[in-house]
């Protein structure tokens, strides 16, 4: 077989291997020929480049045009000299052609000619992986851990390489080169060097899509899974619900003997999951959520978005959890700011409110119960609160309203500052639990001045954020943070 039919078979060849169409291949060839010969001849001449199907070979074709009198000899010539070179029939301005010997190119041609290939190649290839991957965020993926740059890993999908950066790990996880690794995809990257496909392993949505590989009920939208919060490979929560009263979600989740829910945490080399039961009546939900913790009483401010939940005094670390863990799973699978207090905390705090407006001059006992039991809990709320709202709370005329108001910043006016004595004592009661951290009196005062009355909320903020909310030194506040940490391992 000929060279030339060579060619040709290169051609399908590579277009096989790389998944590229024989018309981009020849296009590419084309172009590089013609870069080349250009090269060669002098840019200023007129030459095409195009692929012969049946001699299985690139033709490099130069044109010029036939006139009376030549200006530029590279792309004209006269009518005497095309009549004897080319055609004895031919007319002023006809265009001519003639193949030229694309062996003479020579060797820094050839080298040009290569170098347009492979970046044509490359391009193709990237077209390629961006249409295959733009279409399939969200698929589940397995390949194998190739190199480390950086913390990100990158990983052999087979057609291509994909990162796993470090942002998307699950930081106690370790790989090694050749190990095998399972990601979601979650973005296909634009990147200047081609497209660039970025798994996770720590998304919500990736231990989602492992669910519903494991429970068929899940695949065929029996149950549904209504939303997951993570701390990757610690803890996870995800919230599940049934159209069907005949399946039961949490059975359908855990699987028999726990198998499917211990098939998903194993993934994730044994990170907890609580699954909990979805239901449209949020205070239920919220009290399900923060499970393993039984829950007292819930109650809802619909304004901030926020619940108050009070559990039993014992129970008090298990619903925040390590590092508060426990009640910022429930918070983010739930959308509902959580505030957990203990029975005791509530019922003394319960007791200062109500002690408080029922020292509002004029203010009858049945009265400060409807305020209390609408969420007023100082004088100064009473005082700054509008008309209309508590004469729709007192269900009394306005006349009646304003001389509580007034009454209420009348009194505070008569206590040291803007705050009376009666709520210093109150938020002095709200932080019972801050009274059994081992710390200094100074330094448990300014907490309780800047609004941190429980351990959840100490919990939920590290030294920085301490630092910035209290004026506390770099060593006060760490001392802060490790006291409380330290309170609720003991309690664990």
């Amino acid at each position: 077989m000929s060279i030339r039919f060579d060619l040709d078979q290169i051609i399908n060849q590579v277009g096989r291997d790389k998944g590229i169409d024989k018309e981009v291949l020849v296009s590419a060839l084309e172009s590089a020929v013609l870069s080349a010969a250009k090269k060669h001849y002098g840019h200023n001449r007129n030459i095409e480049a195009s692929f012969n199907d049946e001699l299985g070979e690139i033709e490099v074709l130069e044109f010029r045009t036939v006139v009376d009198r030549v200006t530029d000899p590279d792309t004209q010539m006269t009518i005497e000299e095309a009549r004897v070179e080319f055609d004895p029939d031919c007319e002023v301005g006809d265009e001519l052609g003639r193949k030229l010997d694309s062996a003479e190119l020579g060797r820094i041609a050839a080298q040009t000619a290569k170098q347009v290939i492979i970046q044509r190649l490359r391009d193709a290839e990237r077209d390629i992986i961006y249409s295959e991957f733009k279409d399939r965020k969200g698929e589940l993926v397995n390949g194998i851990v190739q190199r480390f740059e950086r913390g990100n890993i990158i990983v052999n999908l087979g057609r291509t390489d994909a990162v796993l950066p470090e942002r998307e790990q699950i930081s106690r996880e370790r790989y090694r080169q050749n190990d095998r690794v399972r990601a979601m995809i979650l973005d296909i990257d634009q990147a200047s060097r081609g497209p660039q496909v970025i798994l996770t392993r720590s998304h919500p949505d990736f231990m989602k899509k492992l669910f519903e590989l494991e429970v068929p009920e899940i695949s065929e939208r029996i149950v549904e899974i209504k939303s997951v919060a993570r701390e990757p490979g610690e803890r996870a929560k995800i919230a599940v619900y049934s159209g069907d009263p005949s399946v039961d979600p949490i059975g359908a989740c855990v699987g028999i003997k726990g198998s499917r829910v211990q098939a998903v945490s194993a993934e994730f080399r044994g990170e907890r999951i609580d699954i909990v039961p979805w239901t449209s009546d949020f205070p239920s939900f919220v009290a399900r959520s923060l499970a393993p913790a039984d829950v007292i009483r819930v109650v809802v401010d619909e304004d901030d978005h926020a619940m108050e939940v009070v559990v039993a005094d014992e129970e008090l670390s298990l619903a925040i959890g390590r590092r508060g863990q426990n009640v910022k799973l429930a918070s983010k699978l739930t959308g509902w700011r959580i505030d957990v207090r203990s029975e005791s905390a509530a019922a003394e705090e319960a007791k200062r409110a109500r002690s408080a407006l029922e020292s509002i001059p004029g203010i009858g006992i049945g009265e400060a119960e409807l305020l209390y039991q609408e969420g007023y809990r100082t004088v100064r709320e009473v005082a700054v609160a509008s008309l209309e709202d508590l004469a729709s709370v007192l269900a009394c005329d306005l006349s009646r309203v304003g001389r509580l108001v007034q009454s209420a910043a009348d009194f505070l006016k008569t206590q040291d500052g803007d705050l009376f004595a009666g709520e210093r004592e109150h938020q002095l009661a709200s932080s019972a639990d801050i009274e059994q951290l081992i710390l200094p009196a100074e330094l448990k005062e300014i907490l309780v001045k800047n609004g941190f009355l429980t351990l959840q909320s100490l919990a939920e903020v590290g030294p920085d954020e301490l630092q910035l909310a209290t004026g506390f030194s770099d060593s006060e506040a760490s001392q802060v943070c490790e006291a409380t940490e330290a309170f609720l391992r003991f309690q664990e």
